[in-house]
């Protein structure tokens, strides 16, 4: 068991923790993404995940063909646009843990650089996650780690030996991770989930909880993965009849309640 709050922690003896994750589904309006929280709130998540990035963050302002995307739902889009237009201003983060704790709920978030990581330490986050993109990075691993509260790795871009190296660099600090099993496809076909992956990382990190990230667009697959045993599910959210960035891969709040509701029936 690992604790998060009072009430709330992950367990194999208990249902999943479902998490809602906002990323870029404000579209770059912070009223749509502070409606986002709320609404993520009130329908059923135990968990609210945000990203804690600005573009100069993660790749630098260039045209160049090599920061072009070259397939996929954002062919031909650059990076910087697109995280220009995903991210979440630092300057909006302070209101949305606001109404998180209005609502007696828990927010965190994945951060991208070590000024990230001090932002959310100055809004005392509970509990981080490291994005699948950024397994390799060793140093910032290491310095969210040092802050000594429980860690969820994303594992859809990495090895089995990327996701045992972060895995080293934390337990120098603690032993408080979570494991989930993602699939990098944007969104993921149902018939590319690999749930029984999360088998196998079971039986590869015995010392620690598996769970699973869930990129298609519906919450079959998420369900499926329950009599697996997870510890938490975590899907994309978006508003009614959004489109954004990542809206092919996010699912409503009536899906996110059926969801919820299902998860604590299995």
């Amino acid at each position: 068991m690992i604790k998060i709050k009072k009430k709330t922690h992950f367990s194999y003896n208990k249902p999943p923790l479902i998490i809602a994750e906002i990323s870029g589904n404000h579209g770059g309006s912070k009223k749509k993404f502070l409606k986002l929280v709320n609404l993520a709130c009130k329908n059923g998540a135990d968990l609210i995940k945000i990203q804690t990035y600005e573009p100069k963050d993660i790749t630098i302002k260039s045209k160049k063909s090599h920061y072009k995307i070259k397939n996929g739902i954002w062919k031909n889009k650059f990076l910087w646009d697109i995280y220009k237009k995903a991210c979440t201003p630092f300057s909006w983060h302070k209101e949305a843990f606001k109404i998180a704790k209005k609502n007696k709920k828990i927010i965190f978030s994945s951060p991208f650089s070590k000024r990230a990581v001090d932002l959310l330490e100055n809004l005392k986050v509970p509990i981080y996650k490291i994005a699948s993109f950024e397994i390799t990075d060793v140093n910032l691993i290491k310095y969210i780690a040092s802050k000594n509260k429980p860690i969820i790795i994303s594992t859809g871009m990495s090895t089995i030996s990327e996701i045992k190296l972060a895995i080293k660099i934390i337990e120098k600090f603690h032993k408080k991770i979570v494991i989930l099993h993602c699939v990098s496809n944007y969104p993921t076909n149902v018939n590319d989930t690999n749930l029984g992956k999360i088998q196998k990382l079971k039986k590869i990190f015995k010392n620690y909880m598996i769970g699973l990230s869930d990129h298609t667009n519906d919450i079959f697959s998420s369900i499926a993965s329950v009599p697996l045993g997870v510890v938490a599910i975590e899907k994309h959210f978006k508003m009614n009849n959004q489109n954004t960035l990542d809206s092919e891969f996010s699912i409503t709040p009536k899906q996110l309640k059926i969801l919820k509701e299902n998860t604590l029936s299995i």
